[in-house]
């Protein structure tokens, strides 16, 4: 069933406003995948925080001018779903990748970031990016390090002198 003008446009406006706020994008080609397949995609992806669309690539295309997404113009043919990181830069490929394991049929055609387009081997370094929960926590880690070991610094000089006193206690009892 064909999508009336009116319909037409109000997918690519939708697909454009998800394009202008997203961190990351993956195409990829679904050809051969079931009903129930891409389903369990889309809920996937719908708990992951990504936005996951099938639509007409002259659509697509559209929809991604303007953005620093329109880089992957040029690779919109064939079958493609789009899935955009609304989250953190990761969730897309996290997704995409994490289901292509399972279902060899689902294939990455594409994965832009930044304004760029990156060959579809780039997968496995955009999905181990760290989520944001993930970054912050590294990066708290790394600022309380210096704390710590001062801390542990400054007690260990009481804690020398304790455990001379100790030895010398131990050196008088033992005469």
């Amino acid at each position: 069933m064909s999508l009336t003008l009116e319909q037409k446009k109000a997918v690519v406006a939708e697909v454009a406003e998800v394009a202008s706020k997203a961190w990351s994008a993956v195409a990829a080609e679904y050809r051969g995948l079931t009903v129930e397949e891409m389903t369990e995609l889309r809920v996937k992806a719908r708990g992951e925080g990504v936005y996951l669309r099938v639509i007409k690539n002259t659509l697509a295309k559209r929809a991604v001018q303007g953005t620093e997404f329109e880089c992957i113009q040029e690779g919109l043919v064939g079958p493609l779903l789009l899935a955009f990181s609304l989250e953190d830069p990761g969730a897309a490929a996290r997704v995409i990748k994490e289901f292509a394991k399972e279902h060899e049929k689902l294939v990455v055609r594409m994965v832009a970031v930044g304004g760029q387009m990156l060959p579809a081997s780039e997968i496995e370094r955009l999905a181990s990016l760290p989520t944001r929960d993930q970054a912050l926590s590294m990066l708290m880690a790394v600022m309380k390090a210096p704390l710590d070991k001062f801390a542990r610094t400054l007690n260990e000089a009481p804690g020398k002198l304790v455990r001379t006193v100790a030895a010398i206690r131990d050196q008088k009892e033992a005469a």
